[in-house]
């Protein structure tokens, strides 16, 4: 191929990869993340969305069940359950997210802030160097959030 093929086909790698980042398009892992014409996930979302933690945590069940392989699904769970306050339930969530989706960037997030609820820095740190890694070369709002999340959490007194 001569050179400015070359570099055009890199251009257009380059533009491809700059995408999936920063439109979060880059579930490439996850086995099943459509939650498009989905009435438990809307519904789940509607909960969350009016702080309804019960309601979410049904209907993300009801997702959960439907489709045990959406990570999204999971990872609403997780959330619905930590906004409860069942913690462990969140946690085995967000983990169930991440094994079906490693890069889940909102899992990521939200299983670092569920480890600062448990007095785990470390491990919180751990998920926001991972979202490091993931939203690079374009910043992502979940590394923002957990960042900031983690800062207003040094900043208490213990």
């Amino acid at each position: 191929m001569n050179t400015s093929l070359q570099r055009i086909a890199r251009t257009l790698g380059i533009g491809a990869a700059l995408f999936v980042a920063a439109t979060g398009h880059a579930n490439m892992g996850a086995k099943d993340t459509d939650t498009q014409d989905d009435p438990d996930m809307d519904a789940g979302r509607s909960a969350i969305e009016a702080r309804d933690w019960a309601g979410a945590v049904s209907a993300m069940q009801r997702a959960v069940a439907a489709k045990p392989l959406n990570a999204d699904a999971h990872n609403w769970l997780g959330f619905a359950y930590r906004k409860q306050g069942n913690l462990d339930a969140s946690f085995a969530a967000y983990r169930e997210a991440l094994r079906l989706d490693p890069g889940h960037r909102a899992a990521h997030e939200y299983i670092g802030e569920a480890f600062l609820l448990t007095g785990q820095l470390a491990q919180a740190e751990a998920h926001l160097a991972e979202l490091a890694r993931l939203c690079t070369p374009i910043p992502c709002e979940e590394h923002r959030e957990l960042r900031q999340a983690i800062d207003d959490y040094k900043r208490k007194p213990k």
